[in-house]
């Protein structure tokens, strides 16, 4: 059984005047190949005078398309959804044959459509040299996807960075650290040169307290913690679009809510659009909410429901007890007597003298 949560965003821009805003892009819709169960979904806007257009773009991305027809001083955006936690196994699924071992190549047709996740710029001397260090020996290929996500998380150090856009292949590997959009195109780049076709994701990213401390490793985060974060996805025939976190060195499960994915990351940026020149004060906020827990192996029912339970197991025995109901079985004989049959050990009664010897 799932938890349910419920996950709160909100981004605001505030200006020092009056200003006209152009068409604003929001990509903040779980997208549809999401595989955590959304329960509900809402988005607010601020300035309430404005017109949405919710459309799909050639990667099938939710666009909403905001039309503000008079000047703001302020534009907000406020995401509301429920969804449900159901673990979910990232390695469900069964490859074709032609792609159970690594390396192999996509079959024409499909490299053809593929196109776009292929394409890769001319690889600088520093990203040549670090694919050398990637051990290539031909083995099950999620073997080498998980070693390859695995390197990428211990080799490049995460940061917190404030600056706009995604740092390039050479920035990352001289610096050896980025921000969790820094590896994921990093990581898109790796794959396309292996021939793999790789798309870049923004999304939002749910962590929640482990139930029990881990025996053999880290257990996580301390609280409950949502953040909008960026990881890559693989295509393996027979899967379908695989979801890689070379931050954290997992592959995307329950926790991963992908809101868009495209084969460069300026289609994917939450918000875009142009405005006036301006001053602009900007913030966001996220939380993430328990709604609903179910009794699980890790957080069985508690004491004080347990003594709930009990107290209503006996105010059923008392009016059962009360109203005179019995308990009797059904099902009885499974034989009967050819000399008793209208005995009341053959029709009512589940022993008898006669039926325990002949049983």
């Amino acid at each position: 059984m799932g938890i349910h949560i419920a996950l709160n965003h909100k981004t605001s821009y505030r200006y020092d005047r009056p200003i006209n805003l152009a068409p604003q892009i929001v990509r903040l819709r779980p997208a549809p190949h999401c595989r955590t169960p959304i329960l509900s979904y809402s988005l607010k806007v601020t300035p309430k005078d404005h017109f949405i257009n919710w459309q799909q773009d050639t990667f099938s991305n939710y666009l909403g398309r905001l039309v503000f027809p008079e000047k703001t001083t302020e534009f907000e955006v406020e995401v509301d959804l429920v969804a449900d936690m159901v673990v979910i196994n990232p390695f469900d699924y069964f490859l074709e044959p032609d792609a159970e071992e690594f390396p192999f190549t996509y079959e024409k047709d499909l490299a053809d459509d593929l196109a776009p996740y292929l394409a890769k710029d001319k690889a600088k001397k520093i990203l040549k040299k670090y694919l050398k260090e990637i051990d290539t020996t031909p083995r099950r290929t999620i073997d080498f996807l998980v070693d390859l996500n695995r390197k990428l998380s211990n080799d490049i150090s995460y940061l917190i960075r404030m600056e706009p856009n995604v740092q390039s292949c050479k920035q990352t590997l001289t610096m050896r650290s980025g921000s969790c959009r820094d590896s994921a195109w990093l990581l898109v780049n790796i794959l396309r040169s292996f021939g793999l076709a790789a798309r870049f994701v923004s999304g939002y990213l749910v962590q929640l307290k482990q139930d029990i401390k881990s025996l053999d490793g880290p257990s996580g985060t301390a609280e409950d913690f949502t953040d909008l974060h960026a990881w890559t996805e693989v295509y393996l025939p027979g899967a379908g679009w695989v979801g890689m976190d070379p931050t954290s060195g997992l592959f995307a499960g329950e926790g991963h809510i992908p809101l868009a994915c495209s084969p460069q990351p300026q289609s994917a940026a939450p918000i875009t659009g142009a405005l006036d020149e301006c001053e602009v004060n900007f913030s966001h906020t996220m939380s993430v909410t328990r709604i609903l827990e179910d009794p699980r192996s890790t957080r069985p029912y508690p004491e004080n429901v347990w003594s709930e339970i009990v107290a209503l197991g006996d105010k059923v025995d008392e009016e059962l007890e009360e109203r005179d109901v019995r308990l009797s079985m059904g099902g009885e004989p499974t034989f009967v007597s050819i000399d008793d049959m209208e005995g009341a050990q053959w029709n009512t009664e589940a022993l008898g003298e006669e039926k325990l010897v002949l049983s």
